[in-house]
This record gives C-alpha cells, sequence and structure tokens, in this order.
C-alpha cells in the first residue's frame, strides 16, 4: 500500500501518470484513492513516485 505523505505540494504529476490510483484533495495535495494496489498498476505508481519532485510517494 502507498500514501501521499505531508512533503506534497500538489503538483499533480502522480495524477496525470496514475489517475487511478491518485488525485487532489479539497486541500489541494495529492492522496491515494484505493484500498488495494492491483499488479497492473504498481509499475506507473513507482514511475509517480520517481517523478515527484518532492518524494512524497511512499510504501506503507
Amino acid at each position: 500500500m502507498y500514501k501521499v505523505n505531508e512533503n506534497c505540494i500538489g503538483c499533480g504529476w502522480c495524477v496525470s501518470l496514475c489517475p487511478d490510483v491518485f488525485q487532489i484533495n479539497d486541500h489541494d495535495v495529492s492522496e491515494v484513492i484505493v484500498d488495494e494496489i492491483s499488479d497492473g498498476l504498481e509499475e506507473i505508481i513507482k514511475e509517480a513516485q520517481v517523478a515527484c519532485p518532492m518524494q512524497a510517494i511512499v510504501k506503507k
């Protein structure tokens, strides 16, 4: 499972790469919107981790 930590600045890279997993919330930062990550999404989430300028996407 992944989460977005307090380092997020809401740039939206993760949402653009993986909208099935991430969204920008009411506080203008990203959040994970699924409880379980399917195997097919794991690689895209890793790309989002690398693309995140704040390294805010972390594995729980």
